[in-house]
């Protein structure tokens, strides 16, 4: 294949028609009427939308249950009851995690995911079989998927005597993020487990993202915590609360002081749609007061339940669903948030629709890129550094 390639008549969002000159990977020029080299191999774009690749940071690869034989979804409704119920489906039915993992990465990639950011569940009983799993798929598509993964203690980390040395062993061999887990109601130890969670981080060098189911003011608390760890260890801008439900479950005032913490230390914010009763963090109310958000589609067909599936347009019309978002800026929020805002997160400084990106995009077919997200349409070409790496959802 050339070095070069040229697509033209694409539309970037809101913007006009554009041709797009790819070489060696990167975006080098973009305009109108660009004549191709000799060498380039030229595809036309046919009026289609070009949108950056889709980023999902925030999934689950290890234990998608994605290609298996249907599994009965039945566990209690307690978080604790989906975690052990989890653990046990693992041993019980010996999940093969590369397997799943890859079986996962070639729906995403087919679907314009060009970035992941992946959670392995590391615990005494699982061990590091996620990690290496994921690891080994990561290699596999290493030229058509960009894997981040995240030492995650799924099952409790304090609790579970043995779980911080597997956590520490999988950062010495290509972890690149340290995870946590709810620090008051599941290691119920917030300054403890936040600790270790940061003294882990710095000590590896390694970005920090929790998880954050916790209520009210609960949630809250730990917030602050995490902020205060944040501050302490210099870690401004390399930290995310992921969920963060307790930011739809607090008084205005003290909404307004957590989002000050937030904006203080620059910590961003995963939110992705969640189904359920409890509030969720107002993406409009975070993103107008300049916090950072990501978003990712979370668990894809695990023992936690059946819903997800690993397309980040479908994920953008969940978050927009959920957070009454009707009018055209709301939803072009929203894809900002899925793709640049991801990036950000994945700290990919390469991202982006401009010369000296790298060229990562997705082609769709439709009136505009809002119309997109309502419909649909099958990504008719995903483009990884400059190569074609899948044609019409294939």
């Amino acid at each position: 294949m050339p070095n070069e390639l040229l697509v033209s008549n694409v539309i970037p969002m809101r913007t006009g028609p554009t041709d797009i000159r790819i070489a060696d990977g990167r975006i080098v020029e973009m305009g109108s009427s660009l004549a191709p080299g000799a060498e380039a191999e030229i595809i036309d774009g046919k009026g289609q939308l070009i949108f950056p690749g889709f980023v999902d940071a925030h999934a689950h690869m290890d234990k998608t249950l994605i290609g298996l034989p249907w599994h009965r979804h039945e566990a209690g409704p307690a978080l604790l009851d989906k975690i052990t119920h989890e653990r046990d489906l693992r041993r019980d039915e010996g999940i093969d995690s590369y397997a799943q993992s890859s079986k996962l990465a070639r729906i995403a990639i087919a679907a314009g995911t060009t970035h992941i950011r992946t959670f392995v569940d590391i615990d005494t009983d699982w061990k590091l079989a996620g990690f290496e799993g994921v690891l080994r798929t990561r290699e596999d598509f290493k030229n058509s998927l960009d894997i981040q993964i995240v030492a995650f203690p799924q099952s409790g980390m304090l609790v579970r005597p043995g779980t911080v040395e597997l956590m520490e062993e999988a950062l010495r061999n290509g972890a690149e993020v340290v995870g946590g887990l709810d620090p008051s109601t599941i290691d119920r130890d917030p300054a403890r487990h936040l600790d270790v969670i940061f003294d882990l981080a710095v000590r590896h060098d390694a970005d920090v993202d929790v998880h954050l189911h916790e209520p009210g003011e609960l949630g809250a608390f730990s917030i602050e915590l995490i902020a205060e760890r944040t501050k302490s260890f210099g870690f401004q801008g390399r930290v995310v609360i992921s969920h963060a439900l307790c930011l739809g479950g607090v008084e205005d005032a003290y909404l307004s002081r957590l989002i000050e913490m937030l904006l203080e230390n620059d910590i961003a914010i995963m939110s992705h749609g969640p189904s359920g009763l409890r509030p969720v963090p107002s993406v409009k109310r975070l993103r107008d007061a300049g916090v950072r958000m990501c978003s990712g589609n979370d668990g894809i067909r695990d023992a936690w339940g059946p819903l997800n599936m690993p397309d980040m347009l479908l994920r953008a019309f969940l978050i927009a669903y959920r957070n009454n978002f009707r009018r055209d800026d709301e939803i072009e929020m929203v894809l900002d948030i899925i793709t640049q805002g991801g990036a950000d997160v994945m700290g990919d400084e390469s991202y982006g629709l401009a010369p000296g990106c790298a060229a990562d995009f997705v082609l769709v077919s439709g009136e505009n890129h809002v119309e997109a997200v309502i419909d649909r349409p099958a990504r008719s070409l995903v483009v990884k550094n400059g190569r074609i790496v899948a044609r019409d959802g294939e």
